[in-house]
């Protein structure tokens, strides 16, 4: 369920009294409603409207138990996707922080299925980030943010694949991340060279009724829970 504070109201008013959003269930809130703003003030209308809901659903994540985020690691795990794997399939995850959703287990059963694994590789701030291949059994180096991360010996790779970890999603495949902006750049760029799924990973307790949706925001193509998978690929 979700939580009562995210809920959407009648369109005129949220939760924290900000007022005169448009709302739409595909394209999540939207600036142009926002009576009287020209379009940066919309734009940052919704960042901090953003900013509330990230805060809220990472409190709801960090509330999770240690035993209750590796049960859900678990369970997606087991979970059987309806992913085609044909050879040289290259699954793109993360190495978690915080109380992120731990990707590793479901990384190793799409390993055992015969993909190549990667991981993403931080260049410098405002930049896409980078992929590189990666063995379960490789060690990691510590990254410029303190994210571990494959050496620069790995070899670069395209993902065929991607997992995302997130703050908060809606049912729509919107994605509220960290505010950085590394994953909605590399997106972009992937999506401009080849096709790509995009799979963000997050426990039930972190879904919003309604995103709001920046302009450079890249949607998600699923979204998969210890509950449930939210496939979006054929709307």
């Amino acid at each position: 369920m979700v939580p009562t504070y995210f809920r959407r109201c009648s369109g005129i008013e949220c939760f924290n009294g900000h007022r005169g959003f448009a709302l739409s269930s595909r394209s999540g809130l939207c600036a142009q409603g926002v009576t009287g703003t020209s379009p940066v003030d919309g734009n940052r209308f919704l960042a901090n409207l953003k900013d509330d809901f990230r805060r809220g659903a990472l409190a709801q994540r960090d509330a999770l138990t240690p035993e209750a985020r590796a049960d859900a690691a678990t369970a997606i795990a087991a979970r059987t996707l309806p992913l085609e794997l044909p050879p040289g399939t290259i699954v793109a995850g993360y190495s978690p922080i915080n109380s992120e959703l731990d990707p590793f287990p479901l990384m190793r059963a799409f390993a055992r299925k015969g993909a190549t694994l990667a991981l993403p590789v931080i260049i410098a701030r405002d930049h896409a980030l980078i992929f590189r291949a990666w063995e379960p059994d490789e060690g990691l180096v510590r990254g410029p943010l303190g994210i571990f991360q494959p050496s620069s010996d790995a070899d670069e790779v395209d993902p065929d694949i991607v997992l995302v970890p997130l703050a908060a999603f809606d049912r729509a495949g919107h994605r509220i991340g960290y505010g950085r902006g590394y994953y909605d750049r590399t997106l972009q760029n992937l999506r401009a060279v080849k096709k790509v799924t995009v799979i963000g990973l997050a426990f039930a307790v972190q879904e919003i009724e309604t995103v709001p949706r920046l302009p450079h925001d890249e949607q998600l193509d699923c979204v998969l829970t210890e509950r449930e998978l939210i496939d979006l690929r054929s709307l």
